[in-house]
């Protein structure tokens, strides 16, 4: 037996603490939440945006939704509807405290191309996410669009993700770019460029840029005081990648090539904006990041 569903205490403890609207001041209404699949193109990057974010991802599939109307839908973006789901937990991907077979969480969404609803019930989702305080069968989603349609794809690119993310040797969070050195070769346009980036927790992450005359410019990022000889760029959608590619600036702060001349800040610009173009964009198609 389903139980008895009273809307307005479980919207009031599901959003009391960081309302939809409240949460994302300023950005655009919620993409549909449940229009995420393998084929919808979600990036690594905004995958990786929601793992970050989120103490708690699970493979659940919905089970019920009720549609919310008056008080316990106060907030709701134009054009979407508020539903409080109850979904049955398939596998916890995340989750230290763990969860009960069946949770609920509130969950707006918009109408599909065709006008309608798309339908919730037996849809098999992963959902991203916080505990709610006091309520263990409860979360709440960690952005308005934090629920995506499961896939196998998107199942193991997230179970990746939150695997690299407390591995022993995952990259640190990058926050910017402190010192930058040039040192011009014995022949003209030979020479080596290495930008020393700041982290989160100080540890060392540096990118090193080789030239050689007649030769493809060479680049590698090294995660300890030692530069690796042979050392390889990130491959792409991985979180070295992540970590570079989404948070470094699109150029080298003047401070940190103030110390050079004016012909080696040049050629260091150059290296750098190489390092930027190999590592490509920081693809993100979600209106709403957390």
């Amino acid at each position: 037996m389903i139980p008895v569903f009273r809307p307005t205490l479980l919207a009031a403890v599901a959003f009391v603490a960081s309302p939809a609207a409240a949460a994302f001041p300023g950005q655009s209404a919620p993409i549909p939440a449940v229009s995420r699949d393998a084929g919808s193109g979600i990036s690594y990057a905004d995958l990786t945006d929601l793992v970050i974010a989120s103490p708690v991802i699970a493979d659940a599939t919905i089970r019920s939704a009720v549609r919310l109307k008056g008080a316990d839908a106060v907030g709701v973006a134009p054009g979407f509807t508020r539903f409080y789901v109850e979904a049955d937990l398939g596998a916890l991907v995340r989750g230290a405290g763990g969860l009960p077979p069946r949770i609920g969480y509130l969950l707006d969404i918009a109408p599909d191309s065709s006008g309608r609803l798309p339908k919730l019930k037996k849809m098999r989702v992963l959902l991203f996410g916080r505990p709610v305080a006091g309520r263990p069968d409860q979360i709440q989603l960690a952005a308005p669009d934090a629920q995506i349609v499961w896939s196998s794809a998107d199942d193991a690119r997230v179970r990746a993700i939150a695997t690299a993310l407390v591995a022993a040797d995952a990259p640190p969070v990058i926050t910017g770019i402190g010192n930058v050195f040039h040192v011009p070769g014995a022949l003209p346009g030979e020479g080596e460029t290495q930008v020393f980036l700041t982290t989160a927790n100080g540890a060392p992450v540096s990118l090193t840029v080789l030239r050689r005359p007649g030769e493809q410019p060479r680049w590698a990022v090294a995660l300890s005081e030692i530069v690796d000889e042979a050392a390889a760029p990130p491959a792409r959608d991985t979180l070295l990648w992540y970590r570079l590619a989404c948070a470094l600036p699109a150029d080298l702060p003047e401070q940190s090539i103030a110390s050079l001349a004016a012909s080696d800040a040049t050629l260091a610009r150059e290296d750098y904006g190489y390092v930027r173009e190999q590592l490509g964009a920081c693809r993100r198609t979600r209106t709403i990041r957390p």
